[in-house]
């Protein structure tokens, strides 16, 4: 596991806590695409800014993405030698959404661009709800295709996740 793509579900599945535990025991930089995706105060980055900042990384001898996005999950898998995703029920992940932005309120985090402080509002609920089992769907359907090319594993509980990252660290 040198170039390791860190999905899930829906937003508050557990990518960038996993991440964050996964590098620090590869000693594997880890690397947000919300990062990449947003420029200070929430503002869109231009695509082929946020493909070229992707561009950047896959192209190095390892590394750790976390983060979806569907509209360059191809040049990230293409390059990737493992996939990690991570699924978590709706309501974990809407309680985790909400619980994160209790905690952060108007601070920045590692896993956030500078300048994009917690925030939640009812579209981003809105969106993940109406997302969450088409999401699901498909990407079970993408993972299956890929478990002939690629390292899949699939997590749905703490415990499968808390198993790994043991085994590894050991």
């Amino acid at each position: 596991m040198k170039k390791i793509m860190v999905v899930g579900v829906s937003a508050g599945a557990g990518k960038s806590t996993f991440a964050r535990k996964l590098s620090d025991i590869l000693q594997i930089n880890v690397y947000h695409l919300d990062t990449m995706y947003w420029e200070p105060g929430w503002v869109e980055a231009a695509f082929e800014d946020f493909k070229s900042r992707q561009q950047e990384v896959i192209n190095q001898q390892e590394w750790i993405i976390e983060g979806n996005y569907n509209s360059t999950f191809e040049m990230r898998v293409e390059k990737a030698d493992t996939i990690i995703y991570i699924e978590k029920s709706l309501t974990v992940c809407l309680y985790r959404v909400i619980k994160r932005w209790l905690t952060n309120i108007g601070k920045d985090r590692p896993d956030r661009a500078i300048g994009c402080n917690e925030k939640i509002d009812m579209a981003f609920i809105k969106f993940i709800c109406s997302t969450y089992f088409q999401r699901k769907k498909k990407m079970r359907q993408q993972l299956e295709k890929l478990k002939s090319s690629k390292q899949v594993f699939i997590f749905t509980t703490n415990t499968e996740i808390d198993t790994f990252l043991r085994r590894l660290a050991n």
